[in-house]
C-alpha cells in the first residue's frame, strides 16, 4: 500500500525537521516547503494527500494559501491542518472559515500532530459505498463524486462541510448534539470547542438555505445542537 504523502509548510527549519521526522516515523511520505508560494507550487506538482500549513509565512501567508487551495478545483478537496503559534479564538475561527479541516497550536506534541493527521485522513477517506446518492429537501449529494447540488445547481463545499451536510441530510429529523458532531466529523473532542460546529453550520446555511438568517432546513435545537428538516 502506497504511503500517504504529507506536505508540511513552515518557515522555521527546526519545526520542519521535527514534523518531518515524526511523520515519517509514523509511516508517511513527507515533503516540505518554507513559504506560501513554494507550498502552492508543490501542491500542484505533488498532489499531496494532506497539507500541514503554518499561518505565519513569508510572502503569501497560510490563510491565503488555504483560501487559494479551496478556490481551485484540483486542490479544494485536499485536507488542510493549520499550524499556528496564535491561540486566540478569532484566529482558529478564521482558519476554519477559510476551509481548514483542523488546527493545532504551537508548542505541540509531535505524537498529537501525527494522531490529528491520521484522524483527518481517516475522515476524508471514509465513504460509505452503499450510500451513493442522498436526496433531502433541495439538496442532492453524490457521495462517490463528492458533489453537492442545491436546487439542481452544483455548489462547492469544503471536505468538512461535505461530511457534516452528508451526516445531517442522511438522517432527516434526527437531532445531533454539537459534541456528537465534533466526535464523529472531527474524530475527537476538539478540546470542547463547539464553536467549530457553529462555524460550519453557518457556512452550510449560506449555501443551501434561501435565507440563511431564517433557515428552513438546518434547524438549531436550542441547548442541544442541530437537525435537518425535510420540506413537508
Amino acid at each position: 500500500m502506497a504511503k500517504e504523502k504529507i506536505l508540511v509548510v513552515d518557515d522555521e527549519p527546526n519545526i520542519l525537521e521535527l514534523v518531518k521526522f515524526n511523520l515519517e516515523n509514523s509511516g508517511f511520505k513527507v515533503i516540505t516547503a518554507a513559504d506560501g508560494q513554494q507550498a502552492l507550487d508543490l501542491v500542484q506538482e505533488e498532489q499531496p494527500d494532506l497539507v500541514i500549513l503554518d499561518i505565519m509565512l513569508p510572502g503569501i501567508d497560510g490563510m491565503e494559501v488555504c483560501r487559494i487551495l479551496r478556490r481551485q478545483r484540483t486542490t479544494r478537496d485536499i485536507p488542510v491542518i493549520l499550524l499556528t503559534a496564535k491561540t486566540e479564538e478569532i484566529d482558529k475561527v478564521l482558519g476554519l472559515e477559510m476551509g481548514a479541516d483542523d488546527y493545532i497550536t504551537k508548542p505541540f506534541s509531535p505524537r498529537e500532530l501525527a494522531a490529528r493527521v491520521k484522524a483527518v485522513l481517516r475522515r476524508t477517506d471514509k465513504v460509505e459505498r452503499s450510500e451513493k446518492i442522498i436526496k433531502a429537501g433541495p439538496v442532492t449529494i453524490d457521495v462517490e463524486r463528492h458533489e453537492v447540488f442545491v436546487n439542481g445547481e452544483r455548489k462547492d463545499f469544503t471536505p468538512k462541510e461535505f461530511e457534516l451536510l452528508r451526516l445531517l441530510a442522511s438522517n432527516p429529523g434526527k437531532v445531533f448534539s454539537r459534541e456528537y458532531l465534533l466526535e464523529n466529523i472531527w474524530g475527537y473532542d476538539y478540546l470542547g470547542d463547539t464553536r467549530t460546529v457553529d462555524v460550519h453550520i453557518r457556512h452550510l446555511r449560506q449555501k443551501i438555505e434561501r435565507n440563511s438568517e431564517a433557515p428552513q432546513f438546518i434547524e438549531t435545537v436550542r441547548g442541544i445542537g442541530y437537525k435537518f428538516n425535510e420540506p413537508e
